[in-house]
């Protein structure tokens, strides 16, 4: 009778009973769901010269309320912010302790506010003219700093970044010229017409100095962004390493090697044939410049499948192939290139199109993962000495996967008294691709746990133990009536009696 009245609360779902199981068929709900890590994020800056801290009110409002910004005829809620650091009086002097303490601030901030960062220090965000050859008359002297100012200033930032990185979902290599770019830059090799043409060996070691730096300052489970593939390339295979160079594999994925820890970022996403350069060959010593766009592109769609992907767009005179089916190719080129998340703010001219065509309600749901589960085969009743089977059928219809470390759970809630018992699984979420997935685990019963009727939940919570226990940054699946905002949790409606 129990049971009963528990599912008059829902939809029914489809149960197909045995003697010992019963399967539960889950339908799919069609909410954007503001779940950790993914989606359009509200992009945020502030200068060391004029440090203005984030404000944890307004960061909320992020998470709970629609938000229109910039020219956007559109809204967003989020769990992503970026924030830019722009260190523009520290050129040729250490951060400062009041920079450091600021910085801890907005850490703080974000954490009270249940967010995640996107971060990335630059020394210069902005550019001039002059007499220069550059095609955008970009010209030099650009404003960043030399490499032993920057490598001090990572070792710096080395034990807030440790602390911190929980509520970091990814950092970005910045540093490196303007904008932090990696491109026009006055110390690291200017690829530039103002400059050789092309980045030579000593620029690309000293460039893989300043990233090997940055991967050590983050804890083994965060990944890095660089701008372009080269870069990545470069620094797994050295400075003469080829456009053809082998991407990541599933082999290597998520080991916490160099390799599997650098991911991507395209800030100039769908702009033109080549994305302003993005997928462009910079050379090396003995290396000509030279384009490489095709080979790039399929070096990028492969090694993203297990890394972590998202940017902007930048410039609308790429349309209609920037717009949505059938006159572009928007979406045609998120999914494979795997991407987690893109700017709410820029560029709103295209984003806007695809507000207008169509796409974008589908494109807010699909960046990243969005698992929906499809069916559940599990115990009417057990006894608790013995096993507990769980087999799910779980589909990631999103982008690409998790990129982040998170455990699994499943929660026995007494339906009585209320108290919880917790099992893991040996699931790891980062491995549900795009696709179908199967899970079907063997294990044991909690320890304590009495005879009784109990609520089963799945619970796929952060792999922090700072942010375990909090709901916001707990994944919600993409299922009607199974989301449980307040706890994290994921109802499978079924009680499972226990003798």
């Amino acid at each position: 009778m129990m049971r009963t009245s528990f599912f008059l609360l829902f939809y029914f779902p489809v149960c197909i009973a045995s003697a010992q199981n019963k399967t539960i068929e889950y339908k799919e709900s069609q909410e954007d769901m503001v779940n950790p890590e993914r989606g359009f994020y509200i992009p945020s800056g502030t200068r060391a010269s004029n440090f203005i801290l984030l404000d944890v009110n307004k960061l909320k409002a992020y998470r709970d309320s629609p938000q229109r910004i910039g020219k956007a005829n559109y809204t967003v809620n989020t769990s992503l912010i970026y924030r830019g650091y722009e260190l523009d009086t520290f050129k040729n002097q250490p951060l400062s302790v009041s920079f450091l303490a600021s910085l801890q601030k907005d850490f703080d901030a974000i954490r009270a506010a249940g967010l995640k960062m996107i971060l990335r220090f630059a020394y210069t965000n902005s550019s001039h003219t002059g007499d220069c050859t550059d095609e955008y008359k970009i010209c030099p002297p650009y404003g960043d700093a030399p490499g032993d100012i920057v490598l001090n200033h990572i070792n710096q930032l080395k034990p807030l970044l440790q602390q911190n990185a929980a509520v970091i979902a990814v950092m970005q290599e910045g540093f490196i010229g303007i904008w932090g770019e990696n491109y026009f830059t006055d110390y690291f090799g200017d690829a530039s017409t103002n400059g050789v043409g092309k980045v030579l060996n000593s620029s690309w070691i000293q460039r893989n100095e300043l990233l090997k730096a940055l991967l050590d300052a983050l804890p083994q489970g965060r990944m890095v962004q660089v701008r372009t593939p080269q870069i990545k390339q470069k620094f797994v295979y050295g400075p003469s390493a080829p456009t053809t160079s082998a991407p990541l594999t599933l082999t290597a994925a998520f080991n916490e090697s160099y390799q599997s820890r650098i991911g991507f970022h395209n800030d100039c996403f769908l702009s033109g044939a080549d994305d302003y350069g993005t997928f462009y060959d910079y050379g090396s010593s003995h290396q000509p410049r030279q384009p490489a766009n095709e080979v790039l592109r399929k070096y990028i769609e492969a090694d993203t499948k297990f890394t972590v992907v998202g940017g902007e767009t930048c410039d609308d005179s790429f349309s209609p192939q920037n717009d949505c089916a059938p006159a572009g190719y928007a979406e045609k080129e998120m999914q494979p290139m795997h991407y987690s998340y893109l700017n709410a703010a820029y560029n709103n001219d295209v984003n806007n199109d695809w507000d207008s065509s169509g796409c974008l309600f589908n494109i807010k749901r699909k960046l990243g993962y969005r698992f929906v589960l499809r069916k559940a085969i599990l115990p009417l009743q057990l006894n608790k000495t013995k096993q507990l089977t769980i087999d799910f059928t779980i589909a990631n219809v999103g982008y690409t996967a998790l990129y982040n470390p998170r455990r699994v759970k499943i929660i026995f809630r007494n339906i009585y008294t209320k108290k919880e018992y917790t099992i893991s699984l040996k699931a790891d979420p980062r491995r549900w691709f795009s696709g179908t997935h199967h899970i079907k685990e063997n294990v044991q019963l909690p320890a304590g746990m009495g005879a009784g009727s109990f609520q089963l939940f799945l619970y796929l919570h952060d792999a922090s133990t700072t942010l375990a226990n909090r709901a916001e940054y707990a994944v919600l699946l993409a299922n009607e009536n199974m989301a449980d905002k307040t706890t994290g949790y994921n109802n499978l409606q079924h009680i499972i009696r226990v003798k």
